[in-house]
């Protein structure tokens, strides 16, 4: 089954540039270079956006981003099983709760990347969320479908559904995007392009914020991107019927985090962390957060932003 889905993956990348027939899709090691470069240079990472300087003089930027998918994963896979429904139930129910009280502690923003479905099932949460105008919410696709599995037509119409449900649920149109399980089609920059999004924060090019090019051209689109290793799934995700049932202790995954914000501050640039309210929403992982937070705020000088304020302060420099 994941082989089917990783081809077909692959065939409708390679099919919807049309630049490439179904036999070289098929077949990659028959492409030649020009369609190879055309493949490579759809979506690029173009100029390094980190500034001379942070807002007063910081040394780093924190973004703390939380992926509110509730009970989207189970409704895109049609599995509509109670337990597994009871899952994202708990994301709404306890994590976000919890967590907004520790970001409340310190006085911390962070954005909240919400499918669509996610903020027509729980409307309390959403607000909640906005309440204390410090939080962002972010796109993250309608039900959390994978992009590209969707025909470009489909992906638009769920892209500007997802925009208006959010625009409407907020009292303010979304600034970015987080696509669902960072999955980016051929289509999705010129959709995000379309629908006038400020930045993006899905994809891996860097660990700096940078400049989206589209067939070799700037797009004036902000790219804040992420990485597993800064991911909560890798380390606390559980699948049932998986043979991979990750059972990784919340110091250890401390230390990598921490690690990588230290050396984030000795660079000068960003760290972006992505978690999700399922996984770390639970008592010990919500624990283990506090004491990054602790970790962080040692440190002089660190700004704590949301991704579109970190976006637009880097698009201001860019443009000077």
């Amino acid at each position: 089954m994941k082989k089917r889905i990783v081809f077909t993956f692959g065939a409708l990348f390679f099919l919807t540039l049309g630049q490439v027939s179904s036999q070289e899709a098929k077949k990659p090691w028959l492409l030649s270079l020009d369609q190879i470069k055309s493949v490579v240079n759809k979506v690029r990472a173009g100029k390094d956006l980190t500034p001379p300087a942070w807002p007063d003089g910081a040394k780093v930027a924190v973004a703390l981003s939380f992926d509110f998918d509730a009970e989207t994963n189970a409704l895109r896979d049609s599995d509509y099983s109670p337990g597994v429904l009871s899952q994202g139930e708990y994301a709404a129910r306890v994590a976000v709760p919890r967590i907004l009280a520790l970001l409340d502690k310190y006085r911390i923003p962070a954005s909240f990347f919400v499918p669509a479905v996610t903020a027509l099932l729980h409307p309390g949460e959403i607000k909640a969320i906005t309440a204390k105008d410090r939080h962002e919410i972010g796109m993250h696709g309608w039900i959390h479908e994978r992009n590209s599995l969707l025909s470009e037509e489909e992906e638009r119409d769920l892209m500007r559904k997802s925009f208006d449900t959010l625009k409407a649920a907020t009292g303010k149109p979304p600034a970015g995007i987080r696509t669902p399980s960072w999955d980016f089609s051929p289509s999705t920059l010129k959709i995000i392009r379309e629908l006038g999004l400020l930045y993006d924060s899905s994809l891996m090019a860097d660990d700096r914020p940078y400049e989206l090019f589209e067939d070799g051209k700037p797009t004036g689109v902000v790219e804040l991107p992420v990485e597993w290793l800064l991911d909560d799934y890798p380390y606390f995700g559980f699948e049932r019927y998986s043979a991979v049932r990750p059972h990784i202790a919340p110091a250890d995954v401390m230390a990598i985090w921490a690690a990588e914000f230290d050396k984030a501050y000795e660079e000068g640039t960003v760290f972006v962390l992505t978690m999700h309210p399922k996984y770390s929403g639970h008592r010990s992982r919500i624990a283990m957060l506090e004491k990054l937070i602790e970790h962080m705020l040692a440190r002089q000088n660190v700004w704590f932003a949301t991704h579109e304020a970190i976006a637009r302060y880097v698009k201001e420099q860019m443009l000077k």
